[in-house]
């Protein structure tokens, strides 16, 4: 039930024993995991080595300024560039939008990893942390994108995890630092930040990340550690039945919950399936806190499952006859 961050570009004893752990569902990649693609390949290689069970191995590479991954790989732009010229040209840009999350899947999936987490669902009004890492200022542009984004990542075999539920693109502050409030009602939420969600679901998402952000018209707890959010909005409303995934609870906004232990227990009670455990120090707290509690070793197999067949089917397929080359023969391809 936890999907825990490592220190460096290898594993060390310590890690080890984490992994051995029956609560750690898997491994978060950062840029401080990453030295070049042969390095991350063996490091993915040791992880799975270490577990004596399959674990997913995921990383941020959305694209833009969140993209851990870069000597060697393509460079991949941000997704508001994709979105640009949509209003003069809506089909090239939905193809680009396309063919950036079959390239970035491709790349993550060669180098052995499960995941990554994307693409971004929130709508884009100037949040510090979203930026221009959201597609577009209308709701209606940014459900068109994902279904296109998680129609790319399909393809190419990666489960597509929308983020960050119900929506982080138009409250200000920035969840890492500071605690976020949205004050719009449920309903405004429907009319604006939920359209896009409302489309990935329907386009098949096989994940949803949660935002950090309190909405006190609706709960007055973060989304993440809300039941009402989860299982009434989320799961009831939108129909979605994949896997729950928490946002960082090394993030300043998730201390609102409390200590560690708090804040593991506070997500999964909420109906999270996973909790993100990004930085090393948090883990032996975190892994302290799930003692006795009851393992969900069916969201692990629900996101494992969709990359088990994607790889080699992918090099196999008659449509992406240059798959090969593109990918190992001539990295830092740009979109």
């Amino acid at each position: 039930m936890l999907v825990i961050g490592v220190a460096g570009t290898e594993l060390n004893a310590v890690e080890r024993q984490w992994l051995q752990h029956d609560a750690v569902a898997g491994v978060i990649l950062f840029a401080r995991n990453f030295a070049s693609r042969q390095q991350v390949a063996e490091l993915t290689a040791a992880i799975r080595a270490a577990s004596p069970r399959p674990v997913l191995v995921a990383v941020d590479q959305e694209g833009g300024r969140v993209q851990r991954f870069r000597d060697g790989y393509s460079t991949l732009p941000p997704l508001q560039e994709l979105a640009d010229n949509f209003a003069a040209d809506p089909g090239g840009s939905l193809a680009r939008v396309r063919e950036h999350a079959w390239l970035m899947a491709s790349e993550i999936r060669a180098s052995g990893l499960d995941l990554s987490f994307a693409p971004v669902a929130d709508v884009g009004h100037g949040n510090l942390a979203i930026g221009n890492r959201a597609f577009h200022a209308d709701p209606a542009v940014v459900a068109q994108c994902l279904a296109a984004y998680v129609a790319g990542m399909h393809e190419a075999g990666m489960p597509a995890t929308l983020k960050h539920f119900p929506g982080h693109g138009t409250v200000r502050e920035d969840t890492h630092v500071a605690i976020a409030r949205d004050d719009r009602s449920l309903e405004q939420l429907r009319a604006h930040d939920l359209v896009p969600f409302a489309a990935g679901i329907a386009a098949g998402a096989d994940a949803v990340m949660m935002a950090h952000v309190v909405y006190p018209q609706v709960d007055p707890a973060p989304a993440g550690c809300s039941a009402r959010w989860i299982n009434q909005v989320l799961r009831e409303e939108l129909g979605f039945r994949g896997v729950v995934v928490s946002d960082d609870i090394g993030m300043a906004a998730s201390f609102q919950a409390g200590g560690v232990a708090a804040r593991v227990h506070a997500h999964l009670d909420a109906g999270c399936d996973l909790v993100l455990v990004c930085h090393p120090e948090l883990v032996e707290p975190a892994l302290d806190a799930v003692q006795g509690r009851a393992l969900n070793t069916a969201a692990v197999a629900a996101l494992l499952g969709r990359g088990a067949l994607g790889w080699a089917g992918l090099l196999a397929d008659s449509r992406y006859p240059g798959a090969q080359s593109l990918l190992f023969e001539t990295p830092g391809r740009t979109v």
